[in-house]
């Protein structure tokens, strides 16, 4: 059975560890179709979309959450936005005049060292944001580390993308319930992780989600439960340009109109282009509805 685009949890019957997978195919060539990205780079954005998917199911919020790596090396920015109905868009950045640049493979030979950043934007309450030294192989690595250095729940992950596929898995450790004794818990864990660290890139990759963890976990008593689905969505608009040059203010947009003949806003996550002539700006601050082409 396919798990394509498809977010699953699991948990260890036996165990305060629970766990997520997700799998991603058509919603990812979806989010790269308006962007030429060179091969590697579609792969590293994939493991970061299935990140980003998988960060979100660890918190408890609604609104948007985004996931950054950025950096000094030739691609300068990944960048992945979801929500929490397991919708994301996602882009990168670099020097489009020096694309022979991005023959390196893996985050250290593209990215060099940077940082990670998840900024979190809550529809109520306060916005947060953490930022870590990026400085790793892997991205999985940079998040692990990103999760010892929160002193939250211990939390790994194993991430893997062609640029076409991509797949994600985590695991976390539950708060005390099964096993009282920490000793028990710790070794525990340390099983269950060294297992999950057998996996292979084909491995995840080319299997479904049930045959992965029973490969990975037959004597654990993994439950794996029903999927959600996870899709591309750009929530750019063209209201949401209006209320852009609104924010510019009257006098700004006007001279841009009087120095362009129009204002165009492109879409940097799905290349979608709103122009607003004269009178649509007008328009704007009149509190009169654009026009909707």
């Amino acid at each position: 059975m396919s798990n394509k685009d498809l977010a699953q949890r699991f948990i260890f019957d036996n165990a305060d560890i629970r766990g997520e997978i997700i799998s991603l195919e058509e919603s990812l060539a979806a989010s790269l179709a308006a962007h030429n990205y060179p091969v590697n780079v579609k792969a590293l954005l994939g493991e970061l979309v299935a990140a980003a998917v998988l960060l979100s199911s660890t918190l408890k919020f609604e609104g948007i959450m985004s996931l950054q790596a950025k950096g000094e090396g030739p691609l300068s920015l990944l960048m992945v936005e979801c929500s929490d109905q397991r919708t994301f868009r996602a882009l990168a950045r670099w020097d489009e005049e020096n694309t022979d640049k991005l023959t390196a493979k893996g985050l250290q030979g593209l990215l060099g060292n940077g940082q990670l950043i998840m900024t979190i934007d809550p529809h109520k309450g306060n916005r947060y944001q953490g930022i870590v030294p990026l400085h790793h192989e892997t991205l999985a690595a940079g998040l692990n580390d990103y999760f010892k250095q929160s002193e939250q729940l211990a939390t790994e992950f194993w991430l893997t993308s062609n640029g076409e596929t991509a797949t994600g898995m985590l695991l976390q450790a539950l708060p005390v319930n099964l096993e009282k004794d920490e000793k028990v818990r710790a070794e525990t864990w340390e099983r269950i992780s060294v297992l999950a660290k057998t996996v292979t890139e084909q491995e995840m990759l080319e299997l479904d989600h049930h045959t992965l963890l029973t490969r990975l976990f037959h004597d654990e008593s993994a439950r794996l439960f029903d999927g959600e689905k996870v899709e591309f969505n750009c929530n750019c608009s063209r209201p949401r340009s209006a209320q852009i040059i609104q924010n510019l203010g009257q006098e700004e947009a006007e001279s841009i109109v009087v120095e362009q003949g129009e204002i165009s806003m492109g879409c940097q996550f799905c290349s979608q282009t709103y122009v607003f002539t004269g009178k649509d700006v007008a328009d704007i601050f009149t509190g009169n509805e654009p026009r909707t082409h």
